[in-house]
């Protein structure tokens, strides 16, 4: 049960901040006449807003050590650019979450409580009702905008990748409710975040300003390496498997070397983009919960 907890936590810390600000950048990617798609977005990411909330209230001294210093939770951009997002976009962010999170301590417990059991597992089952209707939600958007009869700044591919990272963390949920620990296998994980960062390169060299011809064309090399090992995924040799893996971390290190710096750019302005200042912070925090799994050998 200690696992179930921690597990549970650690993945709501990372998740359902993903969750919170995909709501976010669908609510601002709608013009005035969506208003219901506003709405319904804007409600989700009061939800999860919430979940959040009451996940960092029970984590203090409750999860690992190496989730809080990987840079998933939060980073040193975070606070900055959600307060620049906030004002940009006029949608309410509470960045007192992300402060309480920068205090939140490491620690396994030495027990567990039935109440804390109990707390977690309600936590648990409600986040999986809520994918339910955010997965819904952005499958409707996503039918909507592929059959033309709905405008977004947001592109298809990105409300499709949104989509798989929802349907994810109901994966990753439902196999903790299901006891089905530690999850999935080393190859689906790493097919599925191999998958997301090269999406996250193709979105970034789309959004940047046509100007920026350096770090679009490195964001281009980004998808193109992350395309190649998608492609050596199924690869049956042991040896070849050791060597891609070695090669997946060693680029996921440089990757996020240049979402950190890219992130850094964005929320200083020295970056033309119409990227937001928190959805550079975000595919950063992505990068670097990839990046602990690989380095810790981890089944996610």
């Amino acid at each position: 049960m200690e696992q179930y907890i921690v597990r549970s936590l650690e993945t709501h810390l990372f998740f359902g901040r993903i969750m919170k600000e995909h709501a976010l950048f669908l609510t601002a990617s709608f013009p005035e006449p969506e208003a219901n798609y506003r709405r319904q977005a804007d409600w989700y990411r009061m939800q999860f807003e919430q979940v959040l909330e009451m996940t960092v209230q029970l984590a203090d001294r409750r999860v690992r050590n190496e989730v809080l210093r990987s840079g998933e939770v939060v980073t040193e951009f975070t606070e900055k650019a959600e307060r620049q997002t906030r004002r940009l976009t006029g949608i309410p962010i509470r960045v007192s979450i992300t402060e309480a999170e920068h205090q939140l301590m490491a620690g396994c417990p030495g027990g567990t409580d039935q109440r804390l059991i109990c707390r977690v597992r309600e936590l648990n089952r409600r986040v999986l009702r809520l994918l339910e209707g955010l997965i819904t939600l952005k499958q409707n958007i996503l039918r909507e905008v592929t059959a033309c009869s709905l405008f977004t700044t947001n592109y298809p591919l990105l409300i499709e990748h949104i989509l798989r990272e929802a349907r994810w963390y109901r994966r990753i949920l439902s196999d903790i409710e299901n006891r089905c620990l530690p999850g999935a296998d080393t190859r689906t994980v790493e097919a599925f975040w191999n998958q997301i960062m090269m999406e996250h390169a193709e979105f970034i060299r789309g959004l940047l300003d046509p100007t920026e011809c350096e770090l679009i064309h490195t964001a281009d090399e980004f998808a193109g390496d992350y395309s190649e090992l998608l492609k050596k995924a199924g690869e049956q040799d042991c040896k070849l498997r050791r060597e891609l893996a070695g090669k997946t971390l060693e680029l996921t290190e440089k990757y996020r070397d240049f979402k950190a710096a890219g992130a850094d750019g964005i929320t200083e302005c020295r970056i033309r983009s119409v990227i937001l200042p928190l959805l550079a912070d975000h595919v950063l925090r992505e990068a670097n919960h990839y990046l602990r799994l690989l380095e810790m050998g981890e089944i996610e």
